[in-house]
């Protein structure tokens, strides 16, 4: 909810409202948590982004479809498109380009330190539009979803290091061969090590900011842009355009929503330690009353770190994984 309210757009992208999530193992265990209000907005994001561009458009931005950056030449950026090759002085870029951005590589900046690769199709499928389902067993590196699109059509689709294809081509098999619509992608993981430099902000999934929890990338994205914009417009007001002047902009998202992308990345990684039966362990020690009710409470999709740091101190939770596993989640959570 918060990812959309940031976007700052009409409602007419939405639909469907999700109050709750179903977690399925597929070794047995299984748990249903639902909040009884709206905690995620499933969109059409196509109309989304539309809508945004034209908010843009509206407040003076210019659009160049069609057209890519090529190449950078002093202070220009060379693009070539449907109006040929053209060289744009600029006095900063803020490069919002996506997961293995070209304006970063150019600008010799180190990216992100991990990327997925995700298959998702929208099918015919009948289900309560009420919950999304979650299968973490679906992929060895991350987790496979059903997100109801409606109580008659869903997305299914899952994120995977290595052979994407063959993992989600064993997960789709149970809902169907009747695909409405197929996409791919890649989501970066780890922030670069630098977001800043040579007369440059790198925003959104180019920076990696993409959650490690979950793999959506519009709530910090928007985030960024938005402390991108700040620092941008403070340094044209100064004529100042130096790193030092840019490194504004990582204090502000760090001091954002940096310490939860750091806690997501060990969380990832714990969890890619995990084997299917501790993960269907994990699953059925979750179904416990009073971790569903605090999962309930202080469950936030873009900021999960307050709901772990809770879920650590319950004993139940801790008893029934073991040391390994309480000890795991203290290291996430303190950084030791």
């Amino acid at each position: 909810m918060s990812a959309f309210a940031e976007c700052d757009v009409s409602e007419r992208s939405v639909t469907n409202r999700v109050t709750g999530a179903r977690m399925v193992s597929g070794l047995g265990g299984e748990i249903l948590f639902d909040a009884r209000t709206t905690k995620a907005c499933v969109v059409d994001r196509s109309l989304l982004d539309r809508e945004m561009a034209e908010r843009a458009a509206d407040a003076g931005a210019e659009f160049l479809l069609k057209t890519s950056v090529v190449g950078i030449r002093g202070s220009s950026i060379l693009t070539r498109g449907v109006r040929g090759r053209e060289e744009i002085p600029y006095r900063l870029i803020i490069a919002a380009d996506g997961p293995r951005s070209s304006v970063a590589r150019m600008l010799g900046l180190r990216r992100a330190e991990v990327y997925l690769a995700g298959v998702q199709a929208e099918v015919p499928y009948t289900m309560d539009p009420r919950y999304v389902e979650l299968h973490p067993n679906a992929s060895p590196d991350f987790f496979g979803w059903v997100i109801p699109v409606s109580g008659t059509r869903a997305r299914v689709g899952l994120c995977a290091r290595e052979h994407a294809k063959d993992h989600f081509d064993r997960f789709i098999a149970r809902y169907g061969e009747n695909s409405l619509h197929l996409v791919s992608g890649v989501i970066p993981l780890g922030v670069m090590p630098q977001t800043y430099g040579r007369r440059a902000l790198v925003v959104g999934d180019a920076a990696g900011f993409a959650k490690p929890t979950s793999g959506g990338g519009v709530y910090t994205g928007v985030r960024s842009a938005k402390h991108a914009a700040a620092v941008v417009a403070a340094c044209v007001a100064r004529g100042t355009f130096d790193d030092a002047s840019l490194r504004d902009y990582e204090r502000r998202w760090k001091e954002d929503f940096g310490k939860e992308l750091d806690i997501g990345m060990k969380a990832l990684r714990l969890r890619q330690r995990m084997t299917p039966e501790e993960i269907d362990r994990l699953c059925r020690a979750l179904n416990d009353e009073d971790l569903i009710e605090t999962i309930v409470e202080h469950g936030d999709m873009d900021r999960p770190g307050a709901l772990l740091r809770r879920l650590a101190l319950k004993p139940a939770l801790a008893r029934a994984m073991g040391i390994l596993f309480a000890s795991g989640v203290r290291q996430i959570l303190t950084g030791q």
